[in-house]
Protein backbone atom coordinates (compact mmCIF):
# COMPACT_ATOMS: atom_id res chain seq x y z
CA UNK A 1 0.00 0.00 0.00
CA UNK A 2 1.20 3.56 -0.78
CA UNK A 3 0.70 5.46 1.95
CA UNK A 4 1.51 8.77 0.63
CA UNK A 5 -1.61 8.29 -1.64
CA UNK A 6 -3.80 6.76 0.97
CA UNK A 7 -3.29 8.48 4.31
CA UNK A 8 -5.88 11.00 5.72
CA UNK A 9 -4.04 13.90 5.11
CA UNK A 10 -3.40 13.55 1.62
CA UNK A 11 -6.84 12.57 0.98
CA UNK A 12 -7.78 15.87 2.77
CA UNK A 13 -5.40 18.12 1.06
CA UNK A 14 -5.71 16.51 -2.48
CA UNK A 15 -2.36 15.16 -2.37
CA UNK A 16 0.12 12.69 -3.43
CA UNK A 17 1.96 13.58 -0.43
CA UNK A 18 0.69 13.86 3.58
CA UNK A 19 3.10 16.97 3.44
CA UNK A 20 1.49 19.26 0.89
CA UNK A 21 -0.75 21.20 3.57
CA UNK A 22 2.75 21.47 5.37
CA UNK A 23 4.72 22.64 1.97
CA UNK A 24 1.82 25.21 1.17
CA UNK A 25 1.74 26.63 4.44
CA UNK A 26 5.58 27.77 4.36
CA UNK A 27 4.81 28.87 0.99
CA UNK A 28 2.99 31.66 2.28
CA UNK A 29 5.28 32.55 5.40
CA UNK A 30 7.83 32.72 2.29
CA UNK A 31 5.47 34.91 0.11
CA UNK A 32 4.88 37.28 3.50
CA UNK A 33 9.03 37.26 4.20
CA UNK A 34 9.27 38.63 -0.02
CA UNK A 35 6.43 41.21 1.07
CA UNK A 36 8.57 41.96 4.24
CA UNK A 37 11.24 43.28 1.96
CA UNK A 38 8.91 45.59 -0.33
CA UNK A 39 7.33 47.15 2.84
CA UNK A 40 10.86 48.28 4.62
CA UNK A 41 11.17 49.92 1.10
CA UNK A 42 8.28 51.51 0.90
CA UNK A 43 8.97 52.68 4.57
CA UNK A 44 12.35 54.06 3.74
CA UNK A 45 10.11 56.00 0.77
CA UNK A 46 7.72 57.35 3.28
CA UNK A 47 5.08 55.98 0.75
CA UNK A 48 2.88 54.92 3.83
CA UNK A 49 -0.50 54.23 1.09
CA UNK A 50 1.93 51.28 -0.30
CA UNK A 51 3.55 50.33 3.16
CA UNK A 52 -0.49 49.62 4.04
CA UNK A 53 -1.43 47.96 1.17
CA UNK A 54 1.55 45.54 1.82
CA UNK A 55 0.76 44.95 5.38
CA UNK A 56 -2.55 44.09 4.56
CA UNK A 57 -1.18 41.55 1.73
CA UNK A 58 1.38 40.59 4.61
CA UNK A 59 -1.42 39.75 6.95
CA UNK A 60 -3.71 37.95 4.24
CA UNK A 61 -0.36 35.33 4.16
CA UNK A 62 -0.59 35.64 7.77
CA UNK A 63 -4.58 34.69 7.96
CA UNK A 64 -4.10 32.18 4.90
CA UNK A 65 -1.12 30.25 7.00
CA UNK A 66 -3.74 30.02 10.37
CA UNK A 67 -6.61 28.62 7.76
CA UNK A 68 -4.23 26.12 7.31
CA UNK A 69 -2.34 25.31 10.06
CA UNK A 70 -5.92 24.84 11.77
CA UNK A 71 -7.45 22.26 9.28
CA UNK A 72 -3.74 20.07 9.89
CA UNK A 73 -4.78 20.39 13.73
CA UNK A 74 -8.28 19.12 12.96
CA UNK A 75 -7.76 16.96 10.47
CA UNK A 76 -4.75 14.98 11.05
CA UNK A 77 -5.51 11.66 12.68
CA UNK A 78 -4.34 10.70 16.18
CA UNK A 79 -2.24 8.16 14.17
CA UNK A 80 -0.62 8.05 10.97
CA UNK A 81 0.98 5.43 9.10
CA UNK A 82 4.00 6.95 8.65
CA UNK A 83 7.21 7.32 9.47
CA UNK A 84 6.95 10.69 11.06
CA UNK A 85 5.20 11.15 14.21
CA UNK A 86 1.76 13.36 14.77
CA UNK A 87 3.30 15.50 17.21
CA UNK A 88 6.34 16.03 14.90
CA UNK A 89 4.45 17.39 12.32
CA UNK A 90 2.21 19.59 14.79
CA UNK A 91 5.27 20.98 16.21
CA UNK A 92 6.67 21.57 12.72
CA UNK A 93 4.06 23.20 11.57
CA UNK A 94 3.73 25.43 15.03
CA UNK A 95 7.22 26.40 14.45
CA UNK A 96 6.59 27.32 10.83
CA UNK A 97 3.79 29.50 11.81
CA UNK A 98 5.47 31.21 14.06
CA UNK A 99 7.47 33.12 11.23
CA UNK A 100 4.97 34.86 9.54
CA UNK A 101 3.40 36.29 12.81
CA UNK A 102 6.67 37.91 13.80
CA UNK A 103 6.62 39.51 10.37
CA UNK A 104 3.35 40.83 10.59
CA UNK A 105 4.04 42.04 13.76
CA UNK A 106 7.39 44.43 12.24
CA UNK A 107 5.14 45.56 9.74
CA UNK A 108 2.40 46.28 12.01
CA UNK A 109 4.49 48.11 14.29
CA UNK A 110 5.84 50.03 11.72
CA UNK A 111 2.79 50.75 9.99
CA UNK A 112 1.21 51.86 13.17
CA UNK A 113 3.85 54.46 14.35
CA UNK A 114 5.19 55.08 10.67
CA UNK A 115 8.56 53.88 11.60
CA UNK A 116 11.11 54.78 9.40
CA UNK A 117 15.19 54.07 10.42
CA UNK A 118 17.84 57.02 10.14
CA UNK A 119 19.28 57.19 6.35
CA UNK A 120 22.67 56.21 7.98
CA UNK A 121 21.11 52.83 9.15
CA UNK A 122 19.49 51.98 5.48
CA UNK A 123 22.27 50.03 4.25
CA UNK A 124 22.59 47.78 7.43
CA UNK A 125 19.20 47.18 7.96
CA UNK A 126 18.75 46.18 4.54
CA UNK A 127 21.60 44.02 4.72
CA UNK A 128 19.87 42.71 7.43
CA UNK A 129 16.84 41.77 6.37
CA UNK A 130 17.73 40.51 3.18
CA UNK A 131 19.91 37.61 5.22
CA UNK A 132 16.66 37.14 7.71
CA UNK A 133 14.89 36.67 4.78
CA UNK A 134 17.43 34.14 3.15
CA UNK A 135 16.91 32.19 6.29
CA UNK A 136 13.01 31.73 5.66
CA UNK A 137 14.11 30.60 1.92
CA UNK A 138 15.93 28.11 3.12
CA UNK A 139 13.95 27.15 5.35
CA UNK A 140 11.23 26.77 2.68
CA UNK A 141 13.61 24.76 0.34
CA UNK A 142 14.34 22.47 3.33
CA UNK A 143 10.43 21.56 3.37
CA UNK A 144 10.13 21.06 -0.27
CA UNK A 145 12.39 18.05 0.39
CA UNK A 146 10.19 16.08 2.76
CA UNK A 147 7.93 14.91 -0.33
CA UNK A 148 11.03 13.23 -1.14
CA UNK A 149 12.23 12.07 1.94
CA UNK A 150 9.10 10.28 2.81
CA UNK A 151 9.07 8.66 -0.91
CA UNK A 152 12.64 7.71 -0.23
CA UNK A 153 12.13 6.01 3.03
CA UNK A 154 14.36 8.73 4.73
CA UNK A 155 17.33 6.98 2.51
CA UNK A 156 20.72 7.68 2.98
CA UNK A 157 21.90 10.27 0.28
CA UNK A 158 18.24 12.51 0.67
CA UNK A 159 19.17 12.39 4.37
CA UNK A 160 22.39 13.74 3.53
CA UNK A 161 21.09 16.44 0.90
CA UNK A 162 19.02 17.19 3.74
CA UNK A 163 21.73 17.71 6.51
CA UNK A 164 23.24 19.89 4.29
CA UNK A 165 20.48 22.12 4.02
CA UNK A 166 19.69 22.76 7.19
CA UNK A 167 23.58 23.19 8.02
CA UNK A 168 23.29 26.23 5.03
CA UNK A 169 20.29 27.40 7.09
CA UNK A 170 22.06 27.44 10.28
CA UNK A 171 24.58 29.63 8.67
CA UNK A 172 22.28 32.14 7.61
CA UNK A 173 20.91 32.37 10.57
CA UNK A 174 24.01 33.12 12.20
CA UNK A 175 25.33 35.52 9.24
CA UNK A 176 21.69 37.16 10.56
CA UNK A 177 22.81 36.91 14.06
CA UNK A 178 26.37 39.02 13.17
CA UNK A 179 24.29 41.69 10.93
CA UNK A 180 21.99 42.43 14.18
CA UNK A 181 25.06 42.97 16.45
CA UNK A 182 26.25 45.59 13.61
CA UNK A 183 23.16 47.38 13.18
CA UNK A 184 22.58 47.25 17.42
CA UNK A 185 26.26 49.07 17.44
CA UNK A 186 25.40 51.40 14.68
CA UNK A 187 22.29 52.87 16.38
CA UNK A 188 23.94 52.79 19.56
CA UNK A 189 26.08 55.68 18.00
CA UNK A 190 23.67 57.65 16.97
CA UNK A 191 21.45 56.87 20.30
CA UNK A 192 21.94 60.59 21.54
CA UNK A 193 21.24 62.32 17.99
CA UNK A 194 17.40 60.44 17.59
CA UNK A 195 14.58 60.84 20.29
CA UNK A 196 14.79 58.60 23.17
CA UNK A 197 11.24 56.60 22.26
CA UNK A 198 12.32 56.30 18.99
CA UNK A 199 15.20 54.29 19.63
CA UNK A 200 13.49 51.94 21.83
CA UNK A 201 11.34 51.19 19.21
CA UNK A 202 13.98 50.49 16.59
CA UNK A 203 15.78 48.59 18.31
CA UNK A 204 12.39 46.72 19.53
CA UNK A 205 12.27 46.38 15.11
CA UNK A 206 15.74 44.76 15.34
CA UNK A 207 15.21 42.16 17.77
CA UNK A 208 11.97 40.97 16.28
CA UNK A 209 13.75 40.58 13.00
CA UNK A 210 16.39 38.69 14.37
CA UNK A 211 13.70 36.46 15.79
CA UNK A 212 12.15 35.29 12.51
CA UNK A 213 15.91 34.24 11.40
CA UNK A 214 15.50 32.53 14.49
CA UNK A 215 12.38 30.62 14.01
CA UNK A 216 13.20 30.10 10.53
CA UNK A 217 16.10 27.97 11.91
CA UNK A 218 14.18 26.07 14.25
CA UNK A 219 11.81 24.82 11.73
CA UNK A 220 15.29 23.07 10.06
CA UNK A 221 16.34 22.04 13.80
CA UNK A 222 12.53 20.40 14.07
CA UNK A 223 13.48 18.66 10.52
CA UNK A 224 16.57 17.30 12.47
CA UNK A 225 14.57 15.71 15.13
CA UNK A 226 12.22 14.07 12.65
CA UNK A 227 14.67 12.09 10.92
CA UNK A 228 16.53 11.13 13.63
CA UNK A 229 13.90 9.20 15.22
Amino acid sequence: MDITKSSPLSRLFRGGSPFEALSEHIRQVDRGADLLINFFQASSDGDWNRAQTLYREISDCEHTADDLKDRIRLNLPNTLFLPISRSDLLELVEAQDKIINKIKDIAGLMTGRRMQFPATLLEPINKYIQVTIDTVHQARKVLEELDELLESGFGRNISEVIEDMVVELGKLEKRADEEQVAIRHRLLEQESELPPLEVMFLYQIIDWIGTVSDRAERVGSRLQIMMAR
